[in-house]
């Protein structure tokens, strides 16, 4: 980050649609230093991370947004090579991530959608958003039950928060005006949903007619990810009791 904050990014050289320009590993503080999702199990980015490590003396814990292996592949040998406690939403780790759990100088803030397991974290006056805000674009909500309308809860709550005004994402650049970033999500995804609704009332029923309708501008490599949001977005309808019958729901796809 450009300004008096002591956070470095160093980002993965795994860029992708869905990935941007590369998953973003973070270092908080020094001597010793906090790592957020210490990213892929590629062998040139766990060496960067650990000569980081090194430069601002030592490793004092780990820190996972969600456990998607782009954001989670290099901890066992991160680990391994640095022992230091691992927190964590889901799998085996030291400390549990719950909504407020504190880690160090890190908050844990319940951000459910693109993951079930999915926890931002404040800290130094930044949100460490993982996917559940990127630096561009809008991510893809898992059709988990109530994924969709817990995001929206989530990003209603970080919206609220007065605790910070950066975002430091998972992916793509530093967003410096968080309420702003915030309000166009939040806006972004109620904007889908008028869409869709608009669509199914006017008789479209399969998941390609839905997605045309809904999701015009997305681009061919995109259409996967644009469909798990789209069984997310039904799944809330149908919970609200707004989900016509007939309607086609996509195939589970689950990102790993």
């Amino acid at each position: 980050m450009h300004d008096d904050r002591d956070i470095l990014c160093v980002r993965a050289p795994n860029p992708g649609p869905l990935t941007l320009s590369g998953t973003n590993t973070w270092l908080v503080g020094r001597r010793p230093t906090w790592v957020i999702d210490p990213g892929p199990a590629i062998g040139a980015h766990v060496e960067r991370v650990l000569a980081e490590i090194d430069a601002r003396g030592g490793l004092a814990g780990v820190a996972l947004t969600h456990g998607h292996s782009d954001h989670a592949g290099t901890v066992a040998e991160l680990l391994e090579r640095h022992p230091a406690p691992l927190a964590a939403g889901g799998g085996e780790a030291d400390v549990a991530l719950a909504e407020d759990v504190r880690f160090g100088p890190l908050t844990a803030i319940a951000t459910p959608g693109h993951a079930s397991d999915h926890f931002a974290f404040v800290a130094y006056g930044a949100c460490f958003s993982g996917d559940a805000v990127l630096g561009e674009g809008s991510v893809f909500i898992s059709p988990d039950r109530g994924a969709m309308s817990g995001y929206l809860r989530a990003l209603a709550g970080l919206r609220e928060r007065a605790d910070f005004t950066a975002i430091c994402p998972g992916h793509g650049p530093v967003v410096w005006n968080a309420d702003e970033k915030l309000s166009e999500y939040i806006a972004h995804r109620n904007d889908r949903e008028r869409r869709l609704a608009a669509a199914l009332a006017d008789g479209c029923r399969s998941v390609q007619e839905l997605l045309d309708a809904a999701w015009p501008e997305v681009q061919p490599a995109l259409r996967p990810a644009a469909a798990i949001t789209l069984a997310a977005h039904l799944d809330k309808l149908e919970e609200e009791g707004a989900l016509p019958a007939g309607v086609e729901r996509p195939a589970q796809q689950r990102r790993v």
